[in-house]
């Protein structure tokens, strides 16, 4: 398989998953502003995931955009980081229909962890297929916000069940540190190329 049919599978599984979790966004029944205000709690969450989403994606694309070729072990790090990416309008829809109440957003953070780990195991797998002294893996380095992020999770996940807004500010915290895109990738693509 090539890497364009893999990458094209992936945006296509991405955009059925942010499909899916717009189709839960219900039509409030009342045209005042003031229907909106139930619905808050599911906007954000929403939002939230949408971002997560939406960074994945671009940094997929930039993996993807490091590398030459995928084999089976690639093709299964992949669906492994697409399962759990899968599981994102489950979470995304029971955290914001319990206003962010501890299980559920303890669960929301299980599922960002298990696909930053995901994540982390593409990285690793792509590493392995195409060397150690290839385009990805010296643009990834050592990947600290890739490692940095695990930890947050996993706090964040235990703090969900003290304080569930606390939990939901480290999510967000990892968000902006991911909003802009590896430019780690495009700036050793570029070098590799010249």
């Amino acid at each position: 398989m090539s890497k364009a049919r893999m990458e094209a599978f992936s945006d296509g599984v991405i955009a059925i998953i942010i499909t899916v979790m717009v189709l839960e966004l219900h039509i409030p029944h009342g045209a005042g502003l003031s229907a909106l205000f139930p619905l808050l709690s599911v906007f954000l969450s929403y939002v939230l995931s949408f971002i997560f989403l939406g960074i994945y994606w671009s940094n997929h694309h930039h993996l993807l955009q490091a590398i030459k070729h995928v084999d089976g072990r690639v093709l299964w790090a992949n669906l492994h980081l697409l399962f759990w990416l899968s599981l994102t309008p489950f979470v995304t829809g029971w955290m914001g229909e319990n206003h962010f109440a501890s299980v559920p957003v303890a669960l929301y953070g299980v599922v960002l962890l298990f696909a930053a780990i995901a994540y982390f195991i593409l990285t690793r797998t792509l590493i392995a297929v195409h060397g150690k002294d290839s385009v990805l893996a010296t643009a990834l380095g050592s990947d600290f916000k890739g490692k940095i992020s695990v930890v947050l999770y996993a706090a964040a996940i235990l703090l969900s069940f003290v304080i569930s807004w606390f939990a939901c500010g480290i999510y967000v915290l990892v968000a902006i540190m991911w909003l802009v895109p590896d430019r780690r990738i495009e700036k050793a693509f570029t070098v590799a190329k010249t």
